[in-house]
């Protein structure tokens, strides 16, 4: 079971870069474009975030890129 989703945006360069390293990093995610996807947008405001990137990663919700918070929050998924 897939437990990473990056909710996304059209045009969001960070949003690409946290794509990018999460396939680096070889971890499955779900993508959800909320410039596409309602229901994907309607999730990202219940949690209440307005903007992209946000990585959900087991419990965690991380905002933008940040690589040591990203490689931390796998590490901890990876160990639970």
């Amino acid at each position: 079971m897939v437990k990473i989703t990056v909710y996304s945006s059209n045009m969001c360069g960070a949003c690409e870069m946290v794509k990018a390293f999460l396939e680096l990093r070889n971890v499955e995610f779900i993508e959800k474009n909320v410039s596409t996807d309602v229901d994907g947008r309607a999730e990202l405001i219940a949690m209440g975030f307005d903007s992209t990137p946000v990585t959900v990663i087991g419990k965690q919700k991380l905002t933008g890129f940040d690589t040591v918070s990203l490689d931390a929050a796998i590490l901890e998924l990876e160990n639970a």
